[in-house]
């Protein structure tokens, strides 16, 4: 049986989108999933990422992949069936290879942050993946303490009618931090409120897929 692929896709850059699909991955991998992630943002952040990853751990515990163009879903159908869980980091601003990567997706989720810039630059992956008839899930990511304009937003996605994800993902430095190191927040301060958030978000988009999410089984070891 084939894995899910999940894309995190928003054509506004600054949303987030590399920091959410890496901490969404290795949260997955921590509870003992398959876990590959597909690259194919020409920025390559989270390759960078993975660069530092294979550096710092004997085992990275995910496969990595930087493509882009006709290959692309060829690709993703091919490490599909040989994981459980794809994450696709999809690019901004590019029509063609943003729509391949929602088009693989069993389900794209849509980081927003609380701002209506962010709220009307969101709607262009929406009607895309409404054209590709593909799942959606928003998701509020860098919401800033005690964002009043979070729940505001909340109703206007409601709006649109698209679903939003109840966890949401705090402005969280932790997040940088770890990343620098090739690691996600959970595996250098599992009890950080990043780390239950990402867990709330991982299981939340699990549950949506039909999986359920177990307890982390793996730990870092640099």
């Amino acid at each position: 049986m084939a894995g899910h692929v999940v894309t995190i896709a928003q054509q506004k850059g600054g949303a987030g989108k590399t920091t959410l699909a890496i901490q969404l991955a290795v949260a997955w991998s921590l509870a003992g999933l398959r876990v590959a992630v597909v690259d194919i943002d020409p920025q390559g952040s989270l390759t960078a990422w993975f660069g530092l990853r294979v550096q710092a751990l004997d085992d990275p515990g995910l496969t990595h992949m930087q493509i882009n163009g006709w290959r692309t879903q060829k690709e993703v159908e091919r490490l599909a069936r040989e994981h459980d869980v794809v994450v696709v980091d999809s690019p901004p601003h590019a029509e063609t290879e943003a729509r391949i990567a929602v088009r693989v997706a069993d389900l794209v989720v849509v980081p927003v942050q609380p701002s209506p810039m962010d709220l009307w630059a969101t709607r262009p992956t929406l009607e895309m993946a409404k054209a590709e008839k593909r799942a959606v899930l928003v998701a509020l990511n860098r919401v800033p303490p005690r964002a009043k304009l979070a729940d505001r937003l909340t109703e206007a996605v409601a709006g649109l009618g698209v679903p939003m994800a109840e966890a949401a993902i705090g402005n969280r430095v932790g997040f940088a931090g770890a990343m620098m190191d090739g690691l996600s927040l959970q595996e250098t301060d599992r009890r950080a409120k990043g780390s239950e958030e990402i867990a709330a978000l991982a299981g939340e988009i699990l549950a949506r897929l039909g999986g359920t999410l177990a307890s982390g089984t793996r730990s870092a070891s640099a």
